[in-house]
């Protein structure tokens, strides 16, 4: 019985050691990354509301009112079972509006062009290629490609070539293939004259 009692006192006190001496720089990491609670006034819950007021964007919308609702006391489940979404998201809107304002939360996405060069640039371009192919050479769209890579300093996929020559109406024309077992010029001529 003294035995099982020592044995249970030495397990214990081995166990404390491990968990505060050894690990204590680990214990210490753990509590530093343990997820910061952030809460947000009911006064900056009123200027989200003002700012609401002007948005358009109904994404934009949402992101602005879980942190209002934040303000206003609601938790992240009870935000994100109001507005279908999970409280993670939640979690990080109010985190991203905290470290970077009503800003943070605005699409920073837009729609539009994404052309890396004007379309002025771009018949620039082309133009010395033009030239090559109204004198009857073969101009393959590797070369333009290159040329282009150049202008833009980065690697573009060749997709984007083809849009390009198409935006400006260029058409794909191979020359003629020649059919490996034809005959030859003199051959054909002798065989008419027969």
């Amino acid at each position: 019985m003294v035995y099982l009692v020592i044995y249970h006192f030495i397990t214990f006190w081995s166990v404390i050691h491990f968990l505060f001496y050894e690990n204590l720089e680990t214990g210490i990491n753990m509590v530093i990354k343990m997820r910061m609670m952030y809460t947000v006034t009911h006064e900056e819950a009123e200027k989200i509301s003002e700012v609401r007021k002007t948005i358009k964007d109904k994404s934009t919308d949402k992101r602005l009112y879980a942190v209002e609702l934040r303000g206003r006391g609601k938790n992240n489940k009870e935000i994100a079972e109001k507005l279908d979404t999970s409280p993670k998201v939640v979690s990080r809107w109010v985190s991203a509006y905290k470290n970077g304002g009503t800003e943070a939360l605005f699409n920073k996405r837009k729609g539009g062009n994404h052309r890396n060069l004007s379309y002025e640039e771009e018949a620039e371009i082309l133009a010395r290629f033009a030239e090559k192919a109204e004198k009857g050479q073969i101009v393959e769209v590797s070369e333009i490609r290159k040329a282009y890579e150049e202008a833009v300093g980065h690697k573009t996929a060749v997709t984007h070539i083809y849009a390009i020559l198409k935006r400006h109406n260029w058409t794909k024309k191979m020359p003629r293939s020649r059919h490996p077992k034809k005959a030859s010029d003199e051959a054909i001529e002798a065989s008419k004259k027969n």
